[in-house]
């Protein structure tokens, strides 16, 4: 049986691009990686556009370009705010298995240099754990399989994934 699309899902620092590029070449498929389209679609980069257009005209933009993928056969890493979009979120279900990559907030933290430099959606006033804690659910909601990054490396959770999708 050949994979379809694989959508992965997670917060920001689980590795989402990193683990994209690595399954895509791992399944011999292509590798879409949504921030980008948006940054490319709009002319500018992330942190700008949340800078320019606030947190919800940003989460329009995201959810606008999300909706809007049809690859055929494609790994597609999405921002960690996708799921703030269940328009987005159904069209990308219907298109692939969604993967959420799950890491707990003590490692995200860990990962996560400067959010708003990252172009990281947060709230006036919002930390990183409320945002953990927030979007957490969400994750699991739209996801059809979960896999545990925890002290695991690329390698290991690339094949876990690719042997879970097939």
């Amino acid at each position: 049986m050949r994979v379809k699309n694989v959508v992965l899902i997670g917060m920001p620092g689980v590795g989402k691009s990193t683990i994209g590029v690595v399954l895509a070449k791992n399944l011999g498929i292509s590798f879409v990686d949504s921030d980008i389209v948006i940054q490319e679609q709009e002319g500018r980069k992330l942190h700008e556009l949340i800078e320019a257009y606030g947190m919800g005209g940003f989460l329009d933009i995201e959810g606008r370009v999300n909706a809007s993928l049809k690859p055929k056969t494609a790994v597609i890493a999405t921002g960690g705010s996708a799921v703030y979009c269940e328009r987005a979120m159904e069209h990308l279900n219907s298109i692939a298995t969604i993967c959420y990559l799950k890491l707990s907030y003590e490692s995200i933290k860990e990962r996560l240099g400067d959010l708003t430099e990252r172009g990281v959606v947060l709230r006036e006033g919002e930390t990183l754990q409320e945002l953990y804690e927030e979007r957490v659910p969400l994750y699991e909601k739209y996801a059809n399989l979960t896999v545990d990054c925890e002290n695991k490396n690329i390698r290991e959770i690339v094949t876990e994934l690719a042997k879970r999708l097939k």
